[in-house]
């Protein structure tokens, strides 16, 4: 009878144990870009990377919304086999100089659409690749809110906007880092991993989305180490209880 209440706690701690790894599952699920920070002022490639978060339905449809408050003179879907990309353009408020030439509208919306027998199956995720410039210079990110719809009638909505000093919302936003192009880069093109070039932009990129992937291995690795942490303390907890009830025997 007096190991019961061991065997309790150790029963709340493996409970807790999986609720932390359930918790912290979908942070690695999100509809992100990647990869996730360019240069101010230049041009980029980006794949807008989308998983299947579901284990009955697959995504068919996909719509990213660019924004209008800081422009895209230049938007362009790389052709995916099995989608057909529509791209949506909205009149501008204020014309924006691009090469001394006045651009009155931008691209509003990318959609993908699925074909007849294609899908994003549970299990799997797909990439779309889109380039985009120039760049801003009047802010440090830009935000794509996304609607991702399923085969069974879901929308996922992808757009809330993460805020300084508040936890990550359970449907963040994809969002495209701007960081200062470094002197001497011309127009400030980041090139593409596709293009092969190695200029600073391209490097500072690379630097960017290395630091990004070290924080997602750094945030696994402490949800394993609590989970194992808990786990063990429970084990010692139940160990020191069966000595115990031995030792008063």
């Amino acid at each position: 009878m007096r190991s019961l209440p061991a065997r309790r706690l150790a029963a709340v701690a493996l409970t807790a144990a999986a609720s932390v790894v359930a918790l912290a599952g979908p942070a690695f699920a999100h509809v992100t870009v990647n990869p996730g920070a360019a240069a101010q002022g230049g041009y980029t490639a980006v794949d807008f990377r989308v998983p299947n978060e579901s284990d009955t339905a697959g995504t068919v449809k996909l719509e990213v919304n660019l924004p209008l408050d800081h422009p895209l003179a230049s938007v362009r879907t790389l052709p995916l086999p099995g989608w057909t990309a529509t791209v949506e353009k909205a009149k501008l408020d204020k014309p924006i100089k691009v090469h001394g030439n006045d651009v009155t509208e931008a691209v509003s919306k990318i959609t993908w659409t699925a074909d007849a027998g294609t899908k994003i199956a549970p299990g799997q995720f797909q990439e779309f690749r889109v380039s985009l410039g120039p760049l801003p210079t009047d802010t440090d990110n830009l935000v794509f809110k996304t609607l991702q719809t399923y085969d069974n009638g879901d929308v996922a909505r992808w757009i809330d906007e993460t805020k300084d000093g508040q936890p990550e919302p359970a449907k963040p936003a994809p969002v495209l880092k701007l960081t200062k192009a470094a002197e001497g880069d011309g127009h400030g093109v980041t090139a593409s991993p596709a293009a092969g070039a190695h200029s600073d932009s391209s490097d500072h990129t690379a630097a960017s989305a290395d630091a990004k992937s070290n924080d997602s291995t750094a945030r696994t690795l402490g949800v394993v180490g609590i989970v194992v942490g808990v786990i063990g303390t429970a084990v010692g907890v139940l160990g020191l209880r069966r000595k115990s009830g031995g030792s008063a025997s």
